[in-house]
């Protein structure tokens, strides 16, 4: 990322895009395709520019204020968050762990929900339904019916 400010009427961030992926820009619209498939991002709530060229992205705003200065580099690490998510993926570890009462995780419908058992002792089952594209599969070990470690991929940072 070069970023280079153009006095008081503008600040000007150029991002390079890798070579095994493309990028569409429609209206603030950022389109990124890759090996992994594709991801879509909105950034139609920020004043700014998104201008294509064949080997880079500029993203111009034009009289920026403090928070329109931060709001570069945020685009700028949401675009390189895409090209990750596209070209490598995600992966994220998750273990479960307890002091009194055991926690039960299985994983069911084909790797795509998640049954939180004991949680706390409750007697509730909490079931949590993964995002679309996300699969979790178990690993580690396994006691009984239920499972100690699950890992997750994703091509997608989660932001909730």
């Amino acid at each position: 990322v070069s970023t280079q400010s153009t006095g008081s009427s503008g600040i000007n961030a150029e991002y390079g895009i890798p070579v095994d992926c493309k990028v569409k820009i429609d209206r603030r619209l950022v389109t990124v395709d890759g090996p992994r498939g594709q991801l879509k991002k909105s950034f139609k709530h920020l004043q700014c520019e998104l201008i294509l060229s064949k080997t880079s992205i500029l993203i111009r705003v034009w009289f920026p204020n403090r928070k329109a200065v931060a709001c570069v580099r945020t685009i700028c690490s949401h675009i390189n968050n895409m090209f990750t998510g596209v070209q490598r993926g995600y992966k994220y570890k998750m273990k479960s762990v307890y002091a009194h009462f055991p926690i039960n995780i299985n994983i069911i419908n084909d790797n795509t929900h998640v049954e939180v058992h004991n949680f706390l002792g409750e007697k509730f089952v909490r079931r949590v339904n993964l995002m679309p594209g996300v699969t979790c599969r178990p690993t580690g070990q396994r006691t009984r019916s239920c499972w100690r470690e699950m890992i997750s991929r994703t091509s997608v940072v989660p932001l909730r």
